[in-house]
């Protein structure tokens, strides 16, 4: 029987982002996507003009509707919330669909870069920390691993060298690690490899351990790529696969991805070029 996941997100018509992004990825990955719109629009939020149909009071709908169906998930996966209302939501799914071996992703979205998006408020951070305490696997980047810890950003930033930035965002991880979720991966962390040659890595960390998985890094920055990596983990989780595993994949994925990308010179609200990667995510025989 098809494995299911619950894909809690808004939809953004361009953008390759969000809902758009997890569809395809976790359908090609063979596992159904079953998605609950958190808003739609026209275009993600980082295009000077867009349309927003906020969702908000129709997700409850989705949570009725389902449960009235006896729907069950062996995933729920949740991405960009706008508001402490979201999250109230999001508790209440969480409440009626998880259950023993279901998991739940949830893909912290607060900030990048050392600062915090638009929506960001104290309430929200204080919500987000609760939610990401109930699940079983976060995605945070490093300025979002910093709000959830209450950890200067700016100071990590100024470490250099590779092993000793891995061992502090490894200490704070497994901190976090001990209050609530099982594994932790901190996406987008940018590197020099021992040649000195600029890397973009993950760090998956548990309460005992944490390893790296590094890229070339390839320049360029682009919306939709979270939500690719975290889209991938969801689907490879479901699927039984290992997280090391998945991590290369989603790994050598991205990087074709915003290589090809960065080539055609593609603006970079529109997404990177992954369309034609997705076959590298089929299970293999």
């Amino acid at each position: 029987m098809t494995k299911k996941i619950a894909i809690i997100n808004d939809l953004s018509g361009f953008g390759r982002c969000s809902l758009t992004a997890a569809i395809s990825v976790i359908a090609a990955m063979g596992v159904q996507p079953c998605p609950l719109p958190t808003a739609v629009l026209s275009a993600q939020t980082g295009y000077p003009s867009y349309y927003c149909d906020d969702y908000t009071d129709k997700m409850e709908y989705f949570r009725l509707e389902w449960k009235k169906m006896g729907a069950l998930f062996d995933g729920i996966y949740t991405g960009f919330v706008a508001s402490e209302r979201q999250i109230q939501h999001i508790f209440e799914f969480i409440e009626t669909f998880y259950r023993a071996g279901t998991f739940l992703i949830v893909d912290p979205v607060m900030g990048d870069n050392g600062n915090t998006y638009a929506m960001f408020t104290e309430e929200l951070l204080r919500q987000m920390r609760s939610l990401t305490l109930k699940a079983d696997i976060i995605t945070p980047n490093l300025t979002e691993l910093c709000l959830l810890a209450d950890t200067d950003y700016h100071m990590l930033s100024q470490i250099n060298d590779c092993g000793r930035l891995t061992e502090s965002i490894g200490r704070i991880g497994r901190e976090l690690c001990k209050e609530g979720p099982e594994k932790i991966i901190v996406t987008g962390i940018r590197h020099h490899d021992e040649k000195g040659t600029e890397m973009m890595g993950n760090l998956f960390i548990t309460e005992k351990d944490c390893s790296l998985s590094s890229f070339p890094y390839i320049g360029g920055s682009y919306s939709g790529t979270g939500d690719l990596f975290a889209s991938c983990l969801a689907a490879g989780v479901t699927r039984g696969d290992s997280i090391p595993s998945i991590m290369n994949m989603a790994g050598e994925f991205l990087e074709l991805a915003l290589a090809d990308s960065v080539k055609e010179q593609v603006p970079r609200n529109d997404g990177v070029n992954y369309e034609k990667y997705l076959p590298m995510l089929f299970r293999q025989a």
